[in-house]
């Protein structure tokens, strides 16, 4: 039996920091589609499984702390030097590295709101202060308000592409003119989690961009496209002397020995993997055209989502959809995310949709 309460002091900056919070799960024998967390609706291919199941008789060992094989893979694959990949739990928790890595005591991270969730909670562990910047009406990042919020005090900028939750992808253009008013010391970390899902035209070659620039990193993960997220694997590619920074400031034997080798064989899987991207990204172009043709002013998504922004009508919205059997995730007086799942799961949204469609 417990007896008394703990009188150790906490860090004040987490007194205000809200709790991250996860998409709704399916009440336990409940029916219903869980579009809340942007999950590949498809199960890990055969081939997959398989490397899981081989990895499985080994965790009893320690996995390699480098994850050497699978960043030697990935570097392959993007055609850069294996010293620029770092693997992690997540791009997430990758992120929370290269912050660490960067921030000392009240530097300041610059970054876009609405934006991933995490964002603030990443750049208050890492004792820096964040500056919010709005975006645009339509759900696009505003680049030149972003740039014009750096000062001397700016340690990083994040620039989510597309953006969680609303959903569009930078242009080339915007974020050339972008890098080149941010000062070279300025960490710009390019948040690439859905990179898979973009059909823009317009959007630009992050790699490239890394090549040019000595100040930009790349974050990308396994969790989206490849369809791992409860594996929780993604990695950072950056200059071989920021990565090697990132990867003192990791969690030592971060990344499971059964991550990794899924993580390989979903590499070698690629090409069966991106013929399910594209089914995902066929209902999503389903479903903006059914919420068009409704009369709903949705952004461009270039992710596995769609965001409607509902203001004070977006909890209720979520609840609806709950009763009909899918599953939202709410951003409370901002509007809903929709993940991009089945195809009976869009039917289902779209016929709640038409319920609310503006009138």
């Amino acid at each position: 039996m417990l007896t008394g309460v703990s009188r150790v002091p906490l860090r004040r900056a987490l007194a205000d920091l809200p709790a991250y919070v996860p998409g709704a799960r399916a009440a336990v024998g409940a029916a219903a589609y869980k579009l809340s967390s942007n999950e590949n609706p498809y199960p890990p291919l055969p081939s997959v499984v398989a490397a899981i199941a081989d990895a499985a008789v080994d965790v009893n060992r320690y996995p390699d702390m480098y994850a050497t094989e699978l960043t030697e893979a990935i570097a392959h694959r993007l055609a850069v030097v294996p010293a620029s990949v770092v693997a992690g739990t997540g791009s997430v928790a990758v992120l929370g590295h290269v912050l660490t890595a960067v921030c000392e005591a009240g530097d300041q991270v610059v970054l876009p709101w609405r934006s991933f969730e995490a964002y603030p909670i990443a750049v208050t562990l890492a004792h820096a202060e964040q500056v919010r910047v709005p975006v645009l009406p339509d759900g696009r990042l505003d680049l030149p308000a972003m740039a014009a919020a750096v000062t001397d005090r700016t340690r990083v900028v994040l620039v989510c592409t597309p953006n969680n939750p609303t959903g569009p992808a930078v242009r080339d253009a915007e974020l050339r003119d972008f890098l080149a008013a941010v000062p070279r010391d300025v960490l710009v970390v390019l948040d690439e989690a859905y990179v898979e899902f973009v059909r823009d035209a317009q959007a630009p070659d992050a790699l490239a961009l890394f090549a040019e620039h000595p100040n930009v990193v790349l974050l990308r993960t396994f969790s989206k496209a490849y369809g791992l997220a409860g594996l929780r694997v993604g990695y950072a590619v950056a200059r071989p002397r920021l990565a090697a920074a990132i990867r003192t400031a990791s969690t030592p034997f971060g990344v499971s020995h059964v991550a990794q080798l899924a993580a390989l064989a979903s590499l070698r899987a690629e090409r069966e993997l991106l013929v399910r991207v594209e089914a995902i990204v066929a209902e999503r172009t389903r479903m903006l055209a059914g919420l068009h043709a409704q009369g709903w002013a949705v952004p461009d998504s270039q992710a596995n989502f769609v965001w409607l922004a509902l203001g004070d009508r977006t909890v209720t919205f979520a609840e609806r959809c709950a009763r009909a059997g899918v599953l939202v995730r709410p951003f409370a007086g901002d509007g809903v995310r929709v993940s991009v799942g089945e195809r009976e799961a869009t039917d289902i949204f779209l016929e709640v949709a038409q319920e609310h469609a503006p009138r």
